[in-house]
């Protein structure tokens, strides 16, 4: 899908709101650094008080974007992690506004340019899927799930065109089930349902296949009349009440694919 031309009321409005984005989003990460400084000592891996600085920063995007956010049902509290569909870059502002929590994302995320940064300040846990790296991270990963955080991840593997939901693959369910993991966690399903603005494609807010960051990025920021976006939480399932991953993959997919067609 090919952005429009951007108008001159347009990058208007790119400016306002990007410099605006930019000066909350790098100001409460200097925030968040420095009570890192204070966290990190008493709490260790534990992050009692700024995963409410990011969850600030991301309500505070919608906010600037004029985007309404809508919340459906509510975010578990059990010990665990949070699947969802993934549409957008928009997504991670979506989930981290809706609930507290942690990102899990392939380790290359971790040396992009600007985004790694961010990525690594916010607790995001970085997974290897070959080489030695993987069994330390795995640990990791376990160790954050055994502290209570709530992991997210999107177990499609890519980003859609924000109207269809791919196959969940099982790959990452499979952490679930080692060390005892899957007698103390549960498992929530999350539909995001984006909504395109009146008159637009309905891919609108989708980002995905060989789609440049930049120029969606610009799209959405010049859009004067926003669409809406749902976070709809599902009723979240114990891990052991499933045979495998393959099961408990399946399962979130079908909740999330009838969330989505239930709004679209």
């Amino acid at each position: 899908m090919a952005s429009p031309p951007v108008t001159v009321a347009g990058w208007g409005r790119v400016l306002w709101r990007g410099a605006l984005m930019g000066a909350v989003t790098y100001g409460c990460l200097i925030l968040l650094l420095a009570l890192r400084l204070i966290e990190r000592p008493l709490f260790g891996l534990r992050r009692p008080w700024t995963p409410f600085i990011t969850q600030f920063v991301c309500k505070s995007a919608f906010v600037i974007l004029r985007l309404p956010l809508r919340v459906t049902g509510r975010p578990m509290r059990q010990r665990g992690a949070l699947v969802a569909n993934h549409a957008s870059w928009l997504d991670i502002f979506a989930l981290n506004a809706a609930q507290r929590g942690y990102f899990v994302a392939k380790s290359e995320v971790e040396h992009w340019a600007a985004i790694g940064w961010l990525a690594r300040a916010t607790g995001t846990v970085f997974i290897a899927r070959q080489g030695r790296e993987a069994k330390r991270q795995q640990r990791l990963f376990e160790d954050r799930l055994r502290m209570g955080h709530h992991l997210m991840f999107f177990p499609e593997g890519t980003s859609t065109d924000s109207i269809r939901v791919l196959p969940f693959k099982s790959t990452l369910f499979a952490a679930f089930w080692s060390h005892g993991l899957e007698e103390v966690m549960w498992i929530q399903p999350v539909t995001l349902a984006y909504h395109a603005p009146r008159g637009e494609d309905r891919r609108f807010y989708g980002w995905w296949g060989e789609m440049d960051f930049a120029p969606h990025f610009l799209m959405v920021l010049a859009q004067a009349r926003q669409g809406r976006l749902e976070v709809i939480f599902h009723e979240p399932v114990p891990v052991d009440a499933f045979a495998d991953r393959k099961a408990l993959a399946l399962h979130c997919e079908t909740e999330v694919r009838a969330g989505l067609a239930g709004r679209l």
